[in-house]
């Protein structure tokens, strides 16, 4: 899978959504065609395959019932949609809500790998608790997302 580059460098007074990746890379993870933004929260909203969950865990190099546990998915539920072949409107978001974090961590790192590690370190801005358990919450993904853009700036979290 291709890795999405760098966004450049934006202001200081840059919004986070100036520096956030393009939607398409989002996308890309998820393993979705590239859509405008109706179409794909109108996805979300009817559940998205179950191969987009499939595809961020591979990217991440989690098993699918280790990316549905970072999600709040219990095991049995993942069994279940596995063989539905979707999931529900509640897990597509936060689904989405996970990719999204990572494309943001790829495009400020510099790579896949990078965001990896970085996702799953303890981070001492955000109490010592890594990424990726935050992102099951959209507060939590807010506050991936601040510290994401601090780094953006040089800013040292």
């Amino acid at each position: 899978m291709a890795q999405t580059s760098p966004t450049p460098a934006a202001s200081p007074t840059a919004s986070p959504a100036a520096t956030a990746p393009a939607p398409e890379a989002t996308e890309l993870l998820l393993g979705l065609p590239a859509t405008p933004d109706v179409e794909l929260r109108q996805a979300i909203r009817q559940g998205l395959p179950f191969s987009a969950l499939e595809a961020v865990s591979q990217q991440l190099d989690l098993s699918t019932q280790q990316c549905g546990l970072l999600l709040g998915i219990p095991a049995r539920t993942v069994a279940r949609r596995k063989e539905a072949r979707q999931l529900n409107p509640q897990e597509s978001d936060r689904l989405y809500r996970l990719a999204r974090a990572t494309t943001q961590a790829v495009a400020v790192l510099g790579s896949l790998d990078h965001a990896r590690r970085w996702l799953r370190a303890p981070n001492r801005a955000l109490a010592c608790e890594r990424p990726l358990d935050l992102l099951d919450t959209d507060i939590g993904a807010r506050q991936v997302d601040d510290v994401l853009l601090r780094l953006h700036h040089g800013i040292f979290s």
